[in-house]
């Protein structure tokens, strides 16, 4: 539903959803779309990747492009789990407020980004770096998931992340002390950050969560 959701509010007339749609059927796929419709149609055809996985997505969306062939193309837009709109979202309301109550933008601000190895994290991550920001992945559980996402992220994007992990409130506030932004990406009713936590943030200048769940 959230993928369909997002597609209507998009403008889409008709929507032809694809289930379990493995990479290597991304260029049939697309083809069978480009080929189906003359070339001034073929611009009202858009295909529109969803699914959970950042990675996986962003192999289908360059899958498409060799399968073009000019003047046969169509739009393709990747949002897995909504990732790249909610992170694109929450980095330009951070942004917002650092310039109108501090005067600073991303530019070397040291930002830490909780949640940072799920797909909105991996985003947000990704935006935040590429605008200057020193960035740090931070994953609950494992230094080392934080790292190969970073990694691997970086190599995609041409980002500069690190890797980071925050198991318990000690670990956390240690992460922030020096932080002039927090990204809070975590699942939906998980608080990532306490009062007594967030206290330890001597430089913070601001905090952004984008989870709407209680509490």
């Amino acid at each position: 539903p959230f993928d369909i959701n997002m597609a209507l509010d998009a403008g889409f007339d008709v929507l032809m959803p694809y289930s379990n749609v493995k990479l290597e059927s991304i260029h049939n796929l697309t083809q069978d779309a480009i080929f189906s419709r003359s070339p001034s149609a073929s611009k009202k055809t858009a295909i529109f990747i969803g699914g959970r996985d950042m990675g996986m997505a962003i192999d289908m969306l360059q899958a498409t492009k060799p399968a073009m062939v000019p003047p046969f193309e169509v739009s393709v837009f990747a949002d897995p789990s909504g990732a790249c709109t909610t992170a694109a979202a929450l980095v330009a309301c951070v942004e917002k407020a650092l310039k109108e109550h501090h005067g600073k933008e991303l530019k070397g601000c040291k930002a830490v980004v909780f949640g940072g190895t799920g797909p909105v994290g991996i985003a947000t991550g990704v935006i935040a770096s590429l605008q200057g920001a020193e960035t740090i992945l931070v994953d609950h559980l494992s230094i080392d998931s934080a790292k190969d996402a970073a990694k691997q992220y970086n190599r995609r994007f041409g980002a500069n992340m690190t890797g980071g992990v925050a198991r318990n409130d000690e670990e956390k506030a240690a992460l922030i002390a020096d932080a002039d932004l927090v990204f809070c990406t975590a699942k939906a009713g998980i608080r990532v950050i306490n009062a007594a936590v967030l206290a330890q943030a001597k430089q913070l200048k601001v905090a952004g969560d984008v989870n709407a769940v209680p509490p």
